[in-house]
């Protein structure tokens, strides 16, 4: 069998010490393949964006390790590319600058740097607006730029946090696509946190439940719809049997934190 592209062994997370000790996470194992696309879902504050961030190297486990390739995470690296729900750009540049500004620290001649640019512009269906500002882009067209810049220096995995959470539906369903799109052209391992389950089951090879605080994996599901999909899939009737199965678990997490919420009150 071939080596994982990422191993998430026994992983915890804690943050504070003593009485103020909180642990966000207690135990997580999960392998990732080269090229797999996993979406992870769970209620809130279970750890999924704590886990992200380990694996972007933006924070340390407690205990357990993260390997990608072979090899431990000591901190951020440009095999991994970031999407934050917030778009994070520059406003003094302009698309094309914002992009470009990934491939700063490139040893890459001049040029390359600006086909490889014009190559991801053309890739998220920005062509036309490479010298416009963010102030003067919708939100999903500047999450497009987000993507492009991530993309841009050639990460071998994409981490994404809730990346559409705050798009309307309509531009949030096609942004989706766009990125199945990305995805299957560019081949890269995606991490994809996200409240949507529709999305999670739309986007994914496999969708990760994770349980209620300290995080750890409750199901792993293998979402065996066809490829390239798109939105008409969600009328599929596996695809509805995946959302039940979601939904029953993320419900049976909820219940137990609102149970848990009365008992400290009490």
């Amino acid at each position: 069998m071939t080596q994982a592209k990422v191993v998430i062994d026994g992983v915890g997370k804690i943050f504070g010490s003593g009485d103020e000790a909180i642990e966000a996470i207690r135990r997580i194992d999960l392998s990732v393949q080269e090229n797999e696309f996993v979406s992870i879902v769970g209620t809130s504050g279970c750890g999924k964006s704590t886990l992200l961030n380990m694996i972007g190297g933006l924070d340390e486990p407690t205990g357990g390790e993260i390997l990608i390739d072979g090899e431990p995470v000591e901190g951020p690296g440009r095999n991994r590319g970031f999407v934050f729900q917030s778009y994070s750009l520059f406003e003094w540049m302009t698309v094309r600058a914002n992009i470009r500004f990934a491939l700063e620290k490139s040893a890459l001649a001049a040029a390359e740097k600006d086909e490889l640019v014009s190559h991801f512009i053309q890739a998220v269906g920005l062509t036309g607006f490479e010298n416009t500002y963010p102030k003067q882009l919708s939100g999903g067209m500047k999450q497009r730029v987000a993507i492009a810049r991530s993309l841009v220096y050639k990460p071998s995995i994409l981490l994404m946090d809730e990346p559409f959470g705050a798009l309307d539906a309509q531009t949030r369903g096609m942004m989706q696509e766009l990125l199945l799109k990305v995805w299957e052209d560019h081949k890269v391992t995606v991490l994809f946190v996200t409240h949507d389950v529709d999305e999670a089951i739309f986007l994914a090879d496999r969708v990760v439940v994770l349980g209620s605080r300290p995080g750890l994996v409750k199901r792993e599901i293998q979402i065996e719809l066809e490829r390239p999909r798109n939105f008409e899939i969600v009328t599929d009737s596996q695809f509805s049997e995946y959302k039940r199965e979601i939904l029953t678990d993320i419900r049976e997490e909820t219940l137990k934190v609102m149970h848990m919420e009365q008992m400290a009150a009490t």
